[in-house]
């Protein structure tokens, strides 16, 4: 990814704008980031992953062979209209 000569030239830029003394911290804090990013990122796949004392959950299957059917009407749950009763007079 990187060559050996842009390494270079990026460590010298780090110490002339951080200073010979802030780059070591700069590294410890570095470090530290990382190790706790590794360990929360474990903990989080160690949280997703079921473990055995967990129990699967259960699928109930329908007692009958029979399917269930919506009543009649629409989605929003209004009567369905009879054809007799349908007129085009206005309702008093």
């Amino acid at each position: 990814m990187f060559g050996i000569s842009e390494l270079a030239i990026i460590l010298i830029v780090l110490v002339l704008v951080l200073g010979a003394k802030r780059l070591p911290e700069l590294a410890r804090s570095l470090g530290k980031s990382a190790r706790i990013l590794k360990s929360e990122a474990r903990a989080m796949k160690s949280d997703r992953t079921p473990s055995a004392t967990t129990t699967p959950p259960v699928l109930h299957e329908p007692s009958s062979g029979h399917t269930v059917r919506p009543a009649p009407g629409d989605a929003l749950g209004r009567p369905a209209v009879r054809p007799e009763t349908d007129t085009d007079a206005p309702r008093i």
